[in-house]
């Protein structure tokens, strides 16, 4: 899959070593005559891991030759920086969350900053994450990750005007904040599409309100839609009428069973899925023979073959090296105004949905 944003050791579309008459040279043309993007020009100078000693010298000597001075406010305010990244995920025990934590760790350390890290049991209310953004803030972090598949974005666009923010794993288009997330819309029909061509002519889909999961409920939405286009009969079943817990989804699959005639259910998340798959179980069912079953979300350990899920794979590691990518520039000054990155999935054609 390509990258949204141009790699370092590309060029930037501006000719190599030429110099500006009049104004000061600036960090664009730095980079222009160096041939790399600016972001590495502003870690090369500033002396930040991840840079090749070959492209460190190829910067400096690019400065040199343009006669290029970082400014002097902002040399002086690196004394007092902290590079530290403030990161809310809604629940690290999670899968989902936790790959996703471990993606903004790993390329924050790349870029010469620490992540300190907030986090809920995911039944946080939604006060509790308005706090918590809070309690980061006050750490003096120099931006902000926001990973909630619930908090509403009028409760972080107040953070973002204070500090650069990014809202990861979401859906977001709200100008005045950026966002970085997996095409749920593209996720929804794309399995659903795969569904409709096994043969599944009455399909159960699992829901969820925005109340409850921003994305979840994105992805069914589109679940359904596509399903419908294809002239499948679609029962929908929301998981909150049912009392919304995942560990208790016996009601839910009963209620499924007992409309009859369903021939597969797509559950709004592999863990979901797993929960459904259990439920047949206790009821003398399995997946695919008696109903094929469906999950969303493609992160270990859930991918495993001694499950099989059919699923749809989200790239998070893509997701969160882009989010912490987007927040540092914006500290750094390299990017202005709020950027929306959707990243496409793919599907995962596993064992618990077969033709009819």
């Amino acid at each position: 899959m390509r990258e949204l944003t141009p790699e370092d050791d590309e060029p930037v579309g501006r000719t190599p070593g030429g110099r500006q008459l009049g104004p000061a040279p600036t960090i664009h043309d730095v980079a222009a005559a160096a041939g790399v993007s600016k972001s590495v020009v502003s870690r090369a100078l500033s002396g930040a891991p991840g840079v090749a000693a070959r492209t460190v010298a190829k910067v400096k000597t690019a400065a040199d030759a343009l006669g290029y001075v970082a400014n002097a406010n902002a040399r002086g305010m690196s004394a007092h920086r902290t590079h530290t990244l403030g990161v809310f995920v809604r629940d690290a025990a999670t899968p989902f969350y936790g790959h996703l934590l471990t993606a903004f760790q790993e390329q924050a350390s790349a870029r010469g900053y620490r992540a300190v890290t907030a986090t809920g049991s995911g039944t946080f209310p939604i006060e509790e994450e308005r706090r918590a953004l809070e309690t980061l803030v006050s750490l003096r972090v120099e931006g902000l990750i926001v990973c909630s598949g619930a908090l509403p974005v009028e409760d972080i666009i107040p953070f973002a005007r204070r500090i650069p923010t990014v809202i990861a794993g979401r859906p977001e288009a709200d100008p005045s904040v950026s966002s970085v997330y997996c095409d749920e819309v593209g996720g929804g029909r794309g399995l659903a599409e795969r569904v409709a061509i096994l043969g599944h002519r009455r399909v159960a889909v699992m829901t969820h309100t925005t109340e409850s999961s921003i994305t979840q409920s994105a992805r069914t939405i589109a679940m359904v839609e596509r399903l419908r286009e294809a002239d499948v009969e679609v029962l929908a079943f929301r998981c909150e009428d049912f009392g919304g817990d995942v560990e208790r989804a016996d009601s839910i699959v009963q209620a499924i069973v007992a409309a009859g005639g369903v021939t597969a259910v797509m559950a709004p998340s592999d863990s979901w899925a797993i929960s459904v798959l259990e439920s047949l179980r206790r009821m003398g069912l399995s997946a695919p023979a008696d109903i094929s079953v469906t999950g969303y979300d493609g992160v270990r350990p859930f991918t495993t073959s001694l499950l099989g899920i059919t699923s749809w794979r989200q790239p998070l590691s893509l997701i969160g090296r882009l989010s912490v990518d987007d927040v540092v520039d914006q500290i750094e000054g390299l990017a202005e105004g709020a950027r929306h990155r959707s990243i496409a999935g793919e599907l995962i054609e596993g064992r618990t949905a077969a033709a009819v």
